[in-house]
C-alpha cells in the first residue's frame, strides 16, 4: 500500500513539475513576444501580459503541489532532525496534517466557490471567464490531497522496523 502510494505521489508530483515548465517556458516565449512587438514592430501585442498574468497564477499552484510530493516546499527543517525519532514522526504526521487541512478547506472547498462566484465575470481583454482561471486552486489541491495523503502514510512508517527492512 505504501509503495502504491509513493508511486502515485511521485507521479503526481512529476506531471505537476512538467505542467509548471511547460508552464514557464511558454510565458517566457510570450513576454519575448511581447517585447518584439513592443520595440520592434511599435504594435504592442496586448494579449501576451494577461496570458502571462493567468498562467503565473497557474504555475504558483502547480509549483506548489510539485514542491510537496518531492517535499521540497519551505519548512524549517533544524527543528525536525534534532528531535527524537518518535517526535519527529508526530511533528512530520502534524505538519503534513495541517497543509492537508489547508488544502481540503481552504483551496478546494474556498476554491470551488471561488471560481463559482465568478463564473459570470470575463477577464477584460481576452473575454475568458474568470472561473476558468481560479479553477487551479481547486485542482492543484486535489493534487496536494493526495499528495498529503502519501506524505502522511510515508511519515507514519518512518520508524517502522518492517517497512525499513524492504
Amino acid at each position: 500500500m505504501l509503495e502504491k502510494l509513493i508511486r502515485l505521489r511521485e507521479k503526481l508530483s512529476a506531471f505537476c513539475g512538467y505542467v509548471a515548465a511547460f508552464l514557464l517556458f511558454t510565458m517566457c516565449v510570450l513576454v519575448l513576444y511581447q517585447v518584439f512587438t513592443r520595440y520592434v514592430l511599435n504594435d504592442p501585442a496586448a494579449f501576451t501580459e494577461e496570458i502571462v498574468r493567468y498562467m503565473l497564477i497557474w504555475t504558483g499552484f502547480v509549483g506548489a503541489a510539485a514542491a510537496f510530493g518531492t517535499r521540497q516546499h519551505m519548512a524549517l527543517m533544524y527543528v525536525v532532525e534534532i528531535v527524537k525519532p518518535k517526535t519527529k514522526v508526530k511533528m512530520m504526521v502534524f505538519t503534513d496534517a495541517i497543509v492537508l487541512f489547508l488544502a481540503i478547506f481552504v483551496m478546494l472547498i474556498g476554491g470551488v466557490q471561488n471560481a463559482v462566484n465568478s463564473a459570470n465575470a470575463f477577464s477584460p481583454l481576452l473575454g475568458v471567464p474568470r472561473a476558468l482561471v481560479y479553477a487551479i486552486a481547486p485542482l492543484s489541491a486535489i493534487f496536494i490531497i493526495l499528495i498529503q495523503i502519501a506524505n502522511i502514510f510515508e511519515d507514519l512508517h518512518l520508524n517502522d522496523p518492517k517497512e525499513n527492512a524492504k
